[in-house]
């Protein structure tokens, strides 16, 4: 059995799947497979597919299922994994030649400490300009909480988790209509348990789409209310500090506006807060309506 799964969730995007194929090509360490979960796709994903599983270059598994957006893929990705380690590219990203022997050399110096969930490595732009800041030297193991809101890291990091870890925990909700639950979720329960190897080596080559989720974030926020919601109330149950937990309170409060839940007080893990949020949840809430006024 291979060592890493490089999992890949895919909607309609046959037109630039190729990029991320073509640098698992080209990896120094062929030591993995590609899961390819297809997430309902409409073009000719899988007939692309079919065609790179027939050259038999790499080993490719492809799974297709109904559009459950990104976390639904993750759930079936989580699912069907067996390898020792896991690592998503999305499907607008792609790897450099030597990162999949990068995490195996570096996951050496830990796969037997139990401490460790996996290692955050770095993503970059095609230019190789590192996207926000590296990890200070001296830093040995963290949380992804803590690289970000204790080390003040700042940019999109690549996680590569233990597989066995990712299943200890429940899979991210699906509600009805709506398809996204940010994926944080998953990885602040994780915190709570485990460790990070922080890895100053790019692991990821990012570009961000126009139909990607990253540049539609309040579109995705107004369309997925009852995902934001659940996330930010993990957010406020897992917080130990006020100024976070006031923050989740704020989103969590325009995000009962967008439900029109009348018991999300009731439901709030941090009643007092939340109430304090009040107005300027109501205050977040316009203002995304009127950013996205022309989208609805």
């Amino acid at each position: 059995m291979k060592t890493i799964t490089v999992f890949t969730p895919a909607y309609n995007r046959a037109y630039c799947l190729d990029q991320c194929y073509q640098s698992l090509l080209n990896q120094t360490n062929n030591d993995f497979l590609w899961l390819i979960i297809d997430d309902g796709s409409t073009d000719h994903t899988k007939a692309l597919v079919q065609s790179w599983i027939n050259e038999g270059k790499i080993d490719i598994v492809y799974h297709y299922q109904e559009n459950l957006g990104m976390h639904g893929a993750h759930n079936k990705a989580y699912k069907l994994i067996e390898t020792t380690l896991n690592v998503c590219i999305d499907s607008d990203d792609f790897m450099p030649p030597d990162a999949i022997e990068k995490i195996l050399l570096h996951w050496s110096q830990i796969k037997n400490n139990q401490k460790f969930a996996g290692l955050v490595g770095l993503d970059s732009d095609k230019k190789g300009k590192v996207l926000g800041t590296e990890f200070p030297e001296n830093l040995k193991e963290s949380t992804l909480h803590d690289i970000y809101n204790k080390h003040k890291i700042k940019g999109d990091k690549k996680l590569v988790l233990r597989t066995e870890v990712v299943k200890k925990y429940p899979p991210y909700p699906i509600f009805e209509g709506e398809r996204f639950v940010p994926l944080s979720y998953l990885y602040l329960l994780i915190d709570q348990d485990y460790k990070l190897l922080p890895i100053n080596e790019v692991l990821c080559i990012v570009e961000y789409l126009e139909d990607g989720s990253s540049m539609n974030m309040l579109k995705q926020y107004r369309r997925h209310p009852n995902g934001f919601a659940f996330a930010r109330k993990n957010r406020m149950q897992l917080s130990n500090n006020f100024k976070e937990t006031f923050k989740n309170a704020i989103h969590f409060v325009s995000c009962a506006a967008f439900t029109k839940n009348s018991r999300f007080l009731a439901e709030s893990p941090k009643k007092g807060i939340t109430f304090l949020a009040i107005p300027f949840g109501v205050l977040l809430n316009i203002f995304i309506r009127i950013k996205t006024k022309n989208d609805f």
